[in-house]
């Protein structure tokens, strides 16, 4: 640790140092809660009311609805809803701040990648340990860390603790555009880019759609030529929209649902695809794009064509006071002996959604690890102490700047 600026910094650096994150991570981890495992996320929920009440914090349970599923058939399922966690803590101070991450996971209640292990003397592995159960307890320890500055009164700050990231973030979006509301700077808690602690920068955005294209049923022999085949007609939408990609706008057609017997002409199609545009010039680009294909498509096919879906995540761009913080980020690294790197990625989260508030975001300030999404997802175990002070740092450093 080098050139910390006084006495007050290094006491919270060491009480957020101190902080027995490991442990809460342990727990944490060892606890199921998947996108879709109600029962899971409802004891996650309590865990994590539970740990952060050691904050001065109004805490509140949150549910909304998420977006409608499309069933295979094409039908519009009613939507269900998902319960978040929403913390207020001195909303009357003149500096605001949002912290915000993510209690659910990938791995479904009976994935067999279920708990923590220890990989060797520097990681661990399990489920959600570095996304981005590492994260929150990282959050945790450098907000009750900074609770003992003498100035604090001056900054207040919202927690969003949601529970469907994993799956777009439809039922918690309200939520997050309601918290951003006002506040200078925000903080989401994703792991690291790359294993070296490599921050994300810019993100595109990302949309998913589903196209259900209903057609016309007739026997696959006796008069075919009568029939209006939507699995076609489905195959020909996809291979149109993927050949759109160009810099700056991926399209990927996911999947096909439908069909039915070999000797009917299947009537009833749904195309999955995921949209991913780089700015919002991108995104009309690709708004237009479908309205043309879903007309052509109806037009060469003789189908009808709906479409169900939009674009859940905004483009996330690097506007000045993000290169601000950017910045406070950058220095706060070097003073604590750590590198700060920066990178563009393809991937998206809940900081699209702040940074479209027109709040400067930065949604990495997580653990280092990697291999996410999978059963060899690991975390590195020091970087719950170096990402704690850090932010702790940062916080403390935002309070003496009065702002960005």
């Amino acid at each position: 640790m080098a050139d910390i600026i006084n006495a007050c910094e290094e006491k919270i650096l060491k009480i957020a140092a101190d902080f027995p994150m490991l442990d809460y991570l342990t727990e944490w981890t060892n606890i199921n809660s998947g996108s879709y495992n109600q029962a899971g996320l409802a004891v996650m929920a309590e865990k994590l009311k539970q740990a952060f009440s050691i904050l001065p914090a109004k805490i509140e349970e949150v549910t909304h609805p998420s977006q409608a599923i499309i069933s295979a058939e094409g039908v519009p399922l009613s939507p269900t809803t998902a319960t978040h966690l929403h913390l207020t803590i001195r909303p009357e101070a003149p500096l605001q701040l949002l912290f915000t991450g993510h209690f659910d996971t990938v791995f479904g209640k009976d994935h067999p990648f279920n708990k923590v292990t220890r990989l060797d003397e520097e990681t661990i592995g399990g489920p959600g340990v570095a996304d981005m159960k590492g994260g929150l307890t990282v959050m945790l320890a450098a907000l009750q860390a900074f609770e003992n500055h003498p100035n604090k009164d001056k900054l207040g700050y919202e927690i969003v603790l949601n529970s469907d990231e994993e799956i777009g973030s439809s039922s918690s979006a309200p939520l997050l555009a309601q918290s951003a509301k006002g506040k200078i700077a925000a903080f989401t808690y994703e792991p690291s880019t790359l294993p070296d602690g490599t921050f994300a920068s810019a993100r595109p955005g990302s949309g998913n759609f589903s196209i259900v294209i209903t057609g016309l049923a007739a026997h696959a022999g006796r008069n075919i030529d009568q029939g209006r085949n939507a699995i076609v007609a489905a195959a020909d939408m996809a291979l149109r929209l993927k050949s759109a990609s160009q810099k700056g706008l991926t399209v990927n057609p996911a999947k096909i649902d439908g069909g039915g017997p070999n000797n009917i002409v299947p009537d009833n199609a749904v195309l999955r695809v995921n949209i991913r545009p780089s700015t919002p010039e991108k995104m009309q680009l690709a708004e237009n794009l479908l309205k043309k294909t879903i007309a052509d498509i109806a037009q060469d096919h003789s189908v009808t064509v709906k479409i169900y879906g939009h674009f859940g995540r905004p483009p996330k761009a690097i506007s000045q006071k993000g290169k601000n913080l950017m910045a406070l980020v950058e220095s706060s690294c070097q003073n604590l002996g750590l590198t700060a790197c920066w990178q563009e990625t393809g991937g998206v989260c809940d900081g699209n959604n702040i940074s479209a508030m027109d709040v400067p975001v930065i949604d990495t300030m997580g653990v280092r690890g990697g291999n996410i999404h999978s059963q060899k997802e690991f975390m590195i175990i020091k970087s719950l102490e170096e990402r704690a002070q850090l932010s702790a740092l940062i916080l403390t450093r935002l309070l003496n700047m009065g702002g960005i």
